[in-house]
């Protein structure tokens, strides 16, 4: 685990956000229609096209993948700069997928709360927090990068 990462960063950086992404990875192949139908809270579920199932499938296949690349690098580099980057790119990301949401969902649907089903939870509550915590952690507001230690080598 990237030990210099903060207590709170490194929690929700190496422990919840990845079981969340393999939640994302399992939703769409243990149930495709109704991860389909979920995205949109408002819309009532309809039959799944070919095209709305491999989608979905797809998707959950990225998350998939976010979670073995947040693994893959917050779990073996102490580099700072590496860590950084990677946070930086998520926080982009994290941009990008606030923004999909409320172009689909339009302003009333994206600020209602009150009518988010889990998936909007997800895609907007989860996503913001994580984006939050991002800036937070890359502005030193929740604390400082930890001096990584190496064990010496012995030959």
């Amino acid at each position: 685990m990237s030990a210099i990462l903060p207590a709170f960063p490194r929690l929700v950086f190496t422990v919840l956000e990845p079981l969340a992404c393999i939640g994302g990875y399992l939703a769409p192949i243990l149930d495709t229609s109704s991860f389909a139908a979920s995205q949109v809270p408002t819309i009532t579920p309809t039959p799944l096209t070919s095209t709305t199932q491999i989608l979905a499938l797809q998707l959950g296949n990225c998350y998939g993948l976010i979670a073995l690349i947040a693994i893959g690098i917050l779990y073996s580099t102490s580099e700072p700069k590496v860590v950084r980057n990677y946070l930086i790119a998520c926080a982009i990301a994290d941009v990008g997928h606030l923004w999909v949401t409320y172009i689909v969902l339009g302003y009333a649907n994206f600020v209602d709360v009150k009518s988010w089903n889990s998936l909007a939870w997800g895609n907007i509550g989860f996503t913001f927090f994580l984006f939050v915590t991002r800036v937070g952690y890359l502005m030193g507001i929740l604390g400082k990068n930890k001096v990584a230690t190496r064990a010496k080598k012995t030959t």
